[in-house]
């Protein structure tokens, strides 16, 4: 009976979050379709960025500072320490975030390259502008939009093919598995080779597990 009650729990509180994010774009989607058709920034885009950002409102930040961006900069506030700017209410943190775009090299790029429909083309290329650090952001930016289709606001014409774009791979710098070896000559001692090799007579060591300098002819010492 108590899991039962707990499943109950976790439900509700996964529908109010789901309701809460839905309000929140009902109430923003209106002014998020005007900044589109005045700069032509896909609304779903401005939505989704603001929806992940804020957390549909719910951050410190949007909540003291009415920003919705995570936009940095000086603020007034006397609630909270923050190294994030203010705005006087949520339009004006709506309509800077577009004039970012707008005005602020690399993103203005983007006009040129992308049309208010593209919501992949503009969430991939404002990740690739520098907007955030994290390689998901844009991944999670446009998952938010097919979650809650946010592409019904961008006002598509009827036939229109979403471009197709292929997922980024990234990949781990990763060291090559090729050792490097050096078969020891007469003569030879690790200070010698080191200096061949232009490593260190510690590295020698290490690699090799060498607990004594000593070397024998003909043995083979990774580098």
């Amino acid at each position: 009976m108590k899991i039962f009650t707990l499943c109950l729990l976790l439900l509700a509180a996964t529908l109010a979050k789901a309701q809460d994010t839905a309000e929140y774009i009902e109430e923003h989607a209106d002014y998020a379709q005007d900044l589109m058709r005045d700069h032509k920034i896909p609304a779903s885009v401005i939505l989704a960025v603001a929806i992940h950002e804020s957390a549909s409102g719910n951050s410190r930040i949007a909540q003291h500072l009415n920003n919705h961006f995570g936009v940095k900069g000086p603020n007034n506030n006397e609630e909270i320490r923050s190294a994030y700017r203010d705005y006087s209410n949520a339009d004006e943190s709506y309509s800077h975030f577009v004039e970012i775009m707008e005005t602020r090299s690399p993103f203005n790029n983007l006009f040129e390259k992308y049309d208010q429909y593209d919501y992949q083309g503009w969430t991939r290329g404002i990740q690739r502008c520098g907007y955030a650090h994290s390689r998901s952001w844009a991944s999670q930016v446009i998952a938010l939009i097919k979650k809650y289709e946010l592409y019904q606001y961008d006002e598509r014409p009827e036939g229109y093919e979403e471009p197709v774009y292929t997922k980024p791979v990234y990949h781990k710098k990763s060291r090559s598995r090729t050792s490097k070896t050096y078969t020891v000559k007469t003569g030879d001692n690790l200070s010698i080779i080191a200096k061949k090799k232009g490593t260190t007579v510690k590295s020698l060591m290490q690699k090799n597990n060498l607990k004594k300098a000593n070397l024998k002819i003909g043995q083979k010492l990774r580098f």
